[in-house]
């Protein structure tokens, strides 16, 4: 169990600590394993400081939730923008991102595992989950459209989403294959499956070099 040192944090620091220690006993134990205590135990504090930044467990958890999500999506876009300008090579880089580590990855597969079964049943769970969802296809419709106007199409809004929607399903399928088993593929076999199938719903345009694709 790891144990983090608070001393002289900011207040932002502390809280960003606590979130990040709430993850570490959600992955560990499940969200009804994570115990305040245990949360508090792992980031070296005590649970009346704990208190002074969440009025209580369920409020820790929705921050955690958000904390995930927000990060494993930064580090796809973070991906996207290093590729510049180049339609083709940010959409590339969005997709890879997404199925590969550190986006996917066993204890991502245990946190998401446990959120969501939780997220039918608290109301502001489902919120932090849908937003997430919306911003995610956003900024894949964004992708499709700009690519898809370099090639000179200009396609509608209702397109746009479409191919969103089948990508950001592609996409979570291939999550769940490289968190579940990566052991069992190729290095970098599952983001040339992704590669593949998003060309063909993109009707053929490529995404990367031929020589990259064997």
């Amino acid at each position: 169990m790891t144990r983090r040192t608070f001393q002289r944090a900011g207040e932002a620091e502390r809280r960003q600590d606590l979130i990040s220690a709430t993850l570490d006993s959600i992955s560990d134990h499940g969200l009804e394993g994570a115990t305040v205590r245990d949360i508090a135990a792992r980031a070296g504090v005590t649970g009346g400081l704990i208190r002074h930044y969440f009025t209580g467990k369920d409020q820790m958890v929705q921050a955690a939730y958000r904390e995930m999500l927000a990060t494993m999506t930064k580090t796809a876009v973070d991906a996207m923008t290093a590729a510049g300008e180049d339609a083709h090579q940010r959409l590339h880089r969005f997709i890879v991102a997404n199925v590969s580590p550190p986006v996917a990855d066993p204890k991502a597969l245990s946190l998401w595992a446990a959120f969501i079964g939780r997220v039918r049943s608290d109301e502001e769970l489902a919120r932090i989950h849908r937003e997430n969802y919306l911003l995610f296809l956003n900024i894949l419709e964004g992708l499709v459209a700009s690519l898809l106007a370099s090639h000179g199409r200009t396609a509608s809004p209702s397109e746009c989403r479409h191919l969103a929607i089948a990508i950001n399903g592609l996409i979570d399928g291939l999550w769940l294959e490289n968190s579940l088993a990566s052991d069992l593929f190729d290095e970098g076999r599952l983001p040339q499956i992704a590669l593949d199938a998003v060309e063909a719903l993109l009707g053929g345009i490529a995404l990367r070099p031929a020589a990259d694709k064997h």
